[in-house]
């Protein structure tokens, strides 16, 4: 498991040097892909040059997203690896014009587990844990973030 995308996250960037992708994705509920070959968005940012700096700015994105998840995988404790997550989701939700607050879980515990190299138990009582600490509201896979602040300092300070 490397990574949960979102509607409208384009993923396969893995592939434009080696003309290979290096894994395989799997839906995980209900979903439509746009597929666009790499050769049609070189043409069209011949024609249209923002188009090619927007892909850049994309790029960008997915390689600092990819370096703080590895971040995070070294040298935060469960709480934080869980919390980063959960703020990550939180901003993509946001950025998507869906509540930052209110988040419905594409995936189970054990598929967080695997991305975050936890177990499933500790995924949940790191959840339990959070929400005793009023920080979060659990109903399976629906997540209510209540105190955005605390959770962010969670990130920061979990080592």
């Amino acid at each position: 498991m490397t990574g949960f995308y979102l509607p409208g996250e384009i993923l396969g960037f893995d592939g434009i040097g080696t003309e290979k992708h290096g894994c395989n994705v799997m839906a995980m509920e209900t979903s439509t892909v746009c597929e666009i070959p790499f050769e049609r968005i070189e043409e069209l940012s011949l024609q249209i040059p923002v188009l090619q700096r927007h892909f850049f700015q994309l790029m960008s994105q997915q390689i600092e997203a990819d370096h703080q998840m590895m971040l995070t995988l070294s040298k935060k404790n469960a709480e934080g690896r869980v919390a980063t997550l959960l703020i990550s989701l939180s901003r993509r939700f946001g950025r998507r014009n869906l509540s930052p607050n209110s988040l419905r879980l594409p995936m189970s515990r054990m598929d967080i587990g695997n991305f975050l190299g936890l177990t499933i138990e500790t995924v949940s009582r790191t959840f339990s844990r959070l929400q005793k600490e009023g920080l979060i509201k659990v109903d399976g896979r629906e997540i209510h973030i209540n105190d955005h602040e605390q959770l962010r300092s969670i990130c920061h300070a979990a080592k």
